[in-house]
């Protein structure tokens, strides 16, 4: 199974403990591939280096999470470009890695990316949703 998970919940994941959390450590240990793209990374990491005190995080300590997930993804380059998200076109770039790495689900806590609810087979759930799923497998 592989999945693309947005920068809300991979900030969350690495900042906290709780669902998210859990999510990137069953992805580093390979129960399902995360899926990123060049777009969906410099998201992440620039949104952590937009607000070091709200994070607790300096450049290193952000550098070394990008490292981390970059390790474990799957990189893929989106080929198409996709424009569903109305509210929210910046979103719609994670549909654009979901499509691109032919994922079965696209993890979110974003209500412009939840209220699409599914695209091109792609299921767009919340963490919980996902972790669940993982779990019952």
């Amino acid at each position: 199974m592989k999945a693309v998970l947005d920068t809300n919940v991979l900030i969350s994941g690495v900042i906290a403990t709780g669902v998210p959390h859990e999510l990137l450590v069953k992805g580093f240990d390979r129960e399902y591939q995360i899926v990123v793209s060049v777009e969906t990374l410099t998201e992440f990491r620039d949104t952590l280096l937009k607000y070091p005190e709200r994070f607790q995080m300096d450049k290193d300590d952000v550098q070394n999470e990008v490292e981390t997930i970059r390790y474990f993804a799957e990189f893929v380059t989106p080929q198409e470009d996709i424009a569903v998200v109305e509210d929210d076109p910046d979103d719609d770039k994670f549909l654009e890695a979901a499509v691109a790495g032919d994922v079965e689900y696209l993890v979110s806590g974003d209500q412009h990316l939840l209220s699409v609810n599914s695209f091109r087979g792609i299921d767009i759930v919340e963490p919980r949703t996902f972790y669940e799923l993982l779990d019952g497998q």
